[in-house]
């Protein structure tokens, strides 16, 4: 959730902001649909039409409310396509703003939809909601040392109940690489773990194109350590997703959010880069003693503009927190640091 490089935020494909509405064709055969998030503080998502001879097969399908709907459909007829000519649904992963529209546009019109099978487990947790369970978050800000925030998540998430009809099972799991046929494309489907544990991104070779979800973003670095059903590692599950993306061809980056760019290979240096300082800055506020992931996020900044966590919301605040107990986490598994437990308060020292 921290934002890096202040790289434009014009879109090469619309000549203007990447948010733009409209139907922006980023290859032959293939546009740019951004579709709208509001109460969201990233604004819009990409979702990506591929036309083939049997119809449209969409990468993400967008957050299942109205706005964003009609606003689908009327990108589709600007191209003379029609939302009913959806075959398929390549979704990355299983967060609402890439799969409950997937799901809704499913029930209407029966087209097919994928996801990895490593977001299975927070599906299941989502199906099994139980009005009086907590949510699993609360005991991960516990264990991090924010009884604060935990309080205000659960004030916060106490009367949501999520509207199971947004999430549907898929119809085919991904599981491990594969390659998917897609009209007369071969498109290699590839996991990459990290943001979720059931992530994927669609690398089109011959095209020179990389449908990157929010494993690769152009501007902002995705959150890792925020699922209700937690890997051990997801940040080493990230940068060891991002090191197997390099190892692909250079591609022109076709992110779930931001503009387009010209390279996947230089963004996810950069991504590398971003983490290697975020681990050498949690060491540094560590030093000689013991701290909880919420110390020494108190003591990093965040965002390009450097705020204290003591300034975010408490959505973000709670993003930062569980990023620190990630890249702790990962100085643990490296060697760096110890780990301690203090009356069910996780601790970290040299």
């Amino acid at each position: 959730m921290t934002s890096t490089s202040t790289a434009t935020a014009i879109s090469p494909d619309s000549g203007t902001h990447w948010t733009e509405p409209g139907t922006w064709p980023v290859a032959p055969g293939v546009h740019r649909i951004p579709l709208p998030l509001p109460m969201d503080g990233l604004r819009a998502i990409n979702v990506y039409a591929i036309e083939t001879d049997d119809g449209l097969t969409l990468i993400d399908g967008g957050w299942a409310i109205e706005v964003s709907r009609t606003l689908l459909e009327k990108s589709l007829r600007d191209i003379g396509r029609d939302v009913r000519e959806i075959t398929r649904f390549l979704v990355t992963h299983v967060h609402r703003d890439h799969y409950t529209q997937a799901v809704t546009v499913r029930r209407e019109f029966g087209s097919h939809v994928s996801l990895g099978l490593g977001d299975k487990p927070t599906l299941d947790l989502i199906h099994a909601v139980d009005r009086d369970a907590e949510d699993p978050h609360i005991a991960m800000f516990l264990a991090a040392g924010a009884p604060a925030i935990a309080r205000e998540w659960g004030e916060f998430t106490r009367d949501s109940t999520p509207d199971l009809t947004m999430w549907d099972y898929p119809d085919t799991w991904l599981e491990s690489d594969l390659q998917l046929s897609v009209g007369d494309r071969t498109i290699d489907a590839v996991h990459t773990p990290g943001h979720t544990q059931g992530h994927y991104v669609f690398a089109d070779r011959p095209a020179g194109l990389l449908f990157a979800g929010d494993h690769v973003l152009p501007t902002i670095t995705p959150s890792i350590g925020f699922e209700p059903a937690l890997a051990e590692q997801p940040l080493g599950d990230f940068m060891a997703s991002l090191t197997k993306v390099r190892g692909l061809p250079d591609l022109t980056l076709l992110p779930a959010h931001g503009p387009v760019a010209p390279s996947s290979h230089a963004r996810v240096d950069e991504l590398l880069a971003h983490h290697e300082v975020r681990l050498d800055l949690c060491v540094a506020a560590i030093g000689d003693g013991s701290r909880s992931a919420y110390d020494v996020a108190s003591v990093l900044p965040w965002t390009r503009h450097e705020h204290k966590l003591a300034d975010l919301d408490v959505f973000n605040a709670a993003l930062a927190t569980l990023e620190t107990r990630a890249h702790l986490e990962l100085l643990v598994a490296r060697g760096s640091l110890t780990r301690g437990d203090d009356d069910g308060v996780v601790l970290y020292g040299a």
